[in-house]
Parts: structure tokens; C-alpha cells; sequence
């Protein structure tokens, strides 16, 4: 297991930026918790996220590169809601094409979670211009990872890196869909 501070991980950034683009799959700091992800376009990566997770069908969120993105990629017509990002929340989203993320994203479905944490590591995904997956790092049904001696064995023996910043104390992101006939958000989770 390679444990990586901020400091470390931004000393090499270049190398651990092209692991990711690679598909690698890795844990990182997001402004609530921990995730576990990799570039949301490689589906190895996103079939390995799923295995550690044992989560087969279930949809995972992605991290966007910037709100622009977002605008780009997503239906989102008069979404004032996007100036709450970036922050602790993931909009559902339609996707305008199925191609922009693996198939195995989000399996079945045309819409996506999509978020933007306030946290450094959202500078990354930025400059490496490709969404990531973002999903708890935690086997389904099993506590989310707030420190490392929490985190399940098997999710970190099985990673190819973690970036590690001390135990975080938040919760997962507020769940914000989006009703098109009633053209209004509903908070699904808190």
C-alpha cells in the first residue's frame, strides 16, 4: 500500500496525474470524506473500482473538471445551482451523450452524479481535464472511510496509491436531483 501526503503526491504530480490518466485506481481527500476513484473514461479502471467495492450495478458520481464541463456535457438550462459548486454537493444530471464517461459509470442510465468537492484535489482534476470517478471508499452497505485505520483492508491493499491527509470528520455529499416537469431541485439526500 502507497501512502502518498499532499506534499508528496504534489512534489511528483506530474508522474501521479499520468497514473491516473493511465487508470490507475487510487483514494484521495474530497471536502467531506475520502474517495476511491480513477479517470471515469478508462472502464478497466471504473470495472476495478466496482470489484473493490463489490457494487455491480449501482451508479457512481464523478468529479468534473469545471463547471464548464458540467454546462458542456450535462443538461443544465437555467441551473442557477451550479454556483453552490464547487462544495459539498452532487447533482443528478442528464447527460447531453453516453460517450464522455465509461459505460460502466453508470450503468443503464442517462443520467449522472456530478460534483465539484472544495478541496485541492478538484486543481487536479482540472488540470488533468477528464472526469473521475468519486464514490466512499467502503465495500456496499459497509461505513465510509474517514482515516486510514478505518478504511477496509482490502480497498487499501488494492489500490495503486492513496493521497492521506488525516481523519475527516465530514459526511458524504448532499444528494441534489434535478425534477424536469416540476423544472426544480429535490434534496434526495442530506
Amino acid at each position: 500500500m502507497l501512502v502518498l501526503t499532499k506534499k508528496e503526491f504534489m512534489e511528483d504530480r506530474e508522474k501521479w496525474m499520468k497514473e491516473i490518466l493511465n487508470g490507475s485506481v487510487f483514494i484521495y481527500p474530497t471536502d467531506t470524506i475520502y474517495g476511491i476513484g480513477c479517470n471515469a473514461k478508462n472502464d478497466k479502471a471504473v470495472l476495478r473500482v466496482r470489484q473493490l467495492k463489490q457494487r455491480p450495478e449501482n451508479p457512481f458520481s464523478i468529479i468534473a473538471p469545471r463547471k464548464e464541463w458540467i454546462i458542456e456535457n450535462c443538461e443544465v438550462d437555467g441551473m442557477g445551482e451550479l454556483s453552490r459548486l464547487p462544495g459539498p454537493y452532487t447533482f443528478i444530471l442528464s447527460l447531453n451523450s453516453k460517450d464522455i464517461i465509461s459505460e460502466h459509470v453508470n450503468p443503464g442510465s442517462d443520467t449522472v452524479g456530478v460534483r465539484i468537492p472544495d478541496n485541492w484535489f478538484s486543481d487536479i482534476v482540472r488540470e488533468l481535464n477528464v472526469p473521475i470517478v468519486t464514490t466512499s471508499v467502503n465495500k456496499s452497505g459497509k461505513a465510509f472511510m474517514t482515516s486510514l485505520e478505518d478504511a477496509d483492508e482490502d480497498i487499501k491493499n488494492s489500490v495503486d496509491f492513496i493521497i492521506y491527509e488525516g481523519p475527516k470528520k465530514g459526511k458524504p455529499s448532499t444528494i441534489v436531483s434535478f425534477d424536469k416537469k416540476e423544472m426544480k431541485f429535490k434534496l434526495r439526500q442530506k
